[in-house]
């Protein structure tokens, strides 16, 4: 009689061995269920809230925002009157990078890939006739992100919104640029500051709004496998915190406000286990480590965001189904926002055509599919509690090997993060090339002539760019130009001086001070951050083998 043939060997992106079969064994031999625990309670691997969506679906939202704040207003209230509830917003590379629109820098970039914003009026236009109590805004900015914080409280006192009331967030996690998308504007350490201004303001004047979205998702797409991307994130949070109590600010004053933004591609159950050990884990580091003592200090409150590192150009159609299994993720993980990728975003900014299927997507899941009807349905499941405990495992010795290295404003200063995510990418990429990572449609059943088919594009339009400098124009002829002046000296001074540069900012936000003229004044104290060179032979070697 023959030998059984052997399973073939499976190891998922986060480098753990998987079996064919699992059982109660299993789960007892990985950690058991010590912190398993109930929706709702300590250590809320089965989610932050004891009925989650059986109480309130989750937020549905969708990444949008391109040309001005006119274009992205329309399609605001397209996507509001589709079903939406809340914003994501899409800023331009002039504004994420601290530029004016008529900056000879952000030639050619005003408006490409997100809304130019440059001064108060501009955001006033974008939000005009949104109710911001019943929508949230989400704003998806880091290296000017005081700035933009800044000018959205305005905003909207402006409009009559009480700001202790007044929810939201702002993505403004300024490390996760350094390891990542690369929108940084100053050094590493006034770059923390002004995070630490955020949160220290925000706890004190708009105690609902959250500051700061640490984006693990970023990381992860630049090269990071799940378990380093909600490590790194954790590591990044707590450089966060550290900087705020060090102010003299309680955590329970400013922790409930800390959020997150991870991602969704990859394999469904590795991902669920990731964000259900994740939780388990960020609960157990704000209660032990930093004492916190209010449920919501400990949550972790997360976007489920995006996936689109998984989105391919080839077969486009193919990423419908895809967003439809990362939307799945998002929803067994107990995300409490969703911000599903649109299938065309592989190549272009989404069409409306495009986020509607996305956002139908969603509703689907709430709607027809049952995701909204019981908390944690793979709880339980031998396969899914034993690679929660396995995962759990890795991210705290991933946190616990970045500490032992001197911490991670340390390595990302020193550029060995980013160093090492970029080997990974490129490790990834070649796996990807070689067909040993599967990937259908490019490395899996791909025709030898694909289909060409039709693809909407979304169109540059040189007099939109035209059309925002001309604005600016405007309002720096009608502005004050003396109060404009007192305000940036104001910046300028504070910033030399080391107070909380968040009133100056406000004062002149309201003022219509532009982005580039409050950057400037900034740059003139911190300088500019220049990134580190740094690649090992260690790693020169793994990446060649």
């Amino acid at each position: 009689m023959s030998a059984p043939e052997a399973p073939r060997p499976v190891r998922n992106e986060s480098g753990l061995d998987i079996q064919p079969l699992y059982t109660a064994a299993d789960v007892a031999r990985s950690g058991g269920l010590e912190m398993l625990g109930q929706p709702g309670e300590y250590p809320f691997t089965r989610g932050i809230h004891p009925l989650m969506y059986r109480k309130q679906p989750f937020t549905m939202r969708q990444y949008t925002g391109f040309a001005n704040a006119a274009d992205t207003n329309a399609r605001f209230k397209f996507l509001i009157a589709n079903g939406q509830t809340g914003l994501n917003v899409a800023f331009d590379l002039p504004t994420q990078c601290g530029l004016d629109s008529d900056d000879p820098q952000a030639e050619g970039e005003v408006g490409r890939v997100g809304m130019a914003v440059d001064t108060l009026r501009d955001f006033e236009i974008a939000f005009d006739g949104i109710d911001l109590d019943r929508i949230t805004v989400s704003l998806t900015i880091n290296g000017a992100a005081a700035i933009l914080i800044a000018m959205y409280l305005a905003m909207a006192r402006k409009r009559g919104f009480d700001l202790k009331k007044l929810r939201g967030t702002a993505q403004n996690d300024i490390l996760k640029e350094f390891i990542g998308r690369g929108t940084w504007i100053y050094p590493v350490a006034p770059s923390i500051r002004l995070v630490g201004d955020t949160i220290e303001y925000c706890a004190e004047h708009a105690p609902k709004y959250s500051p700061v979205s640490v984006c693990g998702y970023h990381i992860r797409e630049s090269g990071a496998t799940p378990t380093q991307e909600m490590a790194l994130a954790f590591c990044i949070a707590r450089a966060y915190a550290d900087e705020v109590i060090r102010r003299g600010v309680p955590v329970d004053e400013f922790a409930g406000r800390l959020s997150y933004n991870f991602n969704i591609f990859g394999n469904l159950f590795e991902q669920v286990a990731k964000f259900r050990a994740g939780r388990g884990l960020w609960a157990k580091i704000m209660k032990e480590e930093y004492g916190a003592t209010q449920p919501g200090s400990m949550w972790l409150r997360m976007i489920a965001g995006g996936g689109g590192g998984g989105l391919t150009l080839e077969q486009p159609e193919n990423n419908i189904v895809r967003g439809a299994y990362y939307a799945l993720i998002a929803a067994l993980s107990g995300a409490q926002t969703m911000a599903l990728c649109c299938y065309d975003e592989a190549y272009t900014i989404p069409s409306e055509y495009a986020q509607r299927i996305s956002l139908r997507t969603m509703q689907l899941l709430v709607e027809e599919m049952g995701l909204a009807d019981t908390v944690d349905p793979l709880g339980g499941s031998f396969y899914v509690e034993t690679l929660t405990n396995r995962m759990r495992a890795e991210m705290e010795r991933i946190v616990a090997e970045t500490d032992s290295a001197g911490g991670i404003v340390k390595l990302v200063s020193e550029g060995v993060i980013q160093s090492r995510v970029s080997a990974q990418a490129y490790r990834m990429q070649r796996a990807i090339e070689s067909g040993a990572f599967p990937k259908v449609g490019v490395n899996r059943y791909r025709s030898d002539e694909e289909e060409s088919r039709p693809v909407e594009m979304h169109p540059y339009e040189a007099e939109d760019a035209k059309a925002q400098v001309a604005s600016l124009a405007a309002v720096r002829a009608q502005r004050d130009g003396a109060a404009v002046a007192r305000a940036l000296a104001r910046i300028e001074s504070d910033a030399k001086s080391g107070v909380n540069l968040m009133p100056a900012l406000v004062e002149a936000v309201e003022a219509y001070a532009t982005v580039g003229e409050m950057t400037q004044r900034m740059v003139a104290v911190f300088g500019r951050y220049r990134e580190p060179v740094r690649f090992d032979v260690r790693q020169q070697e793994e990446v060649t083998a």
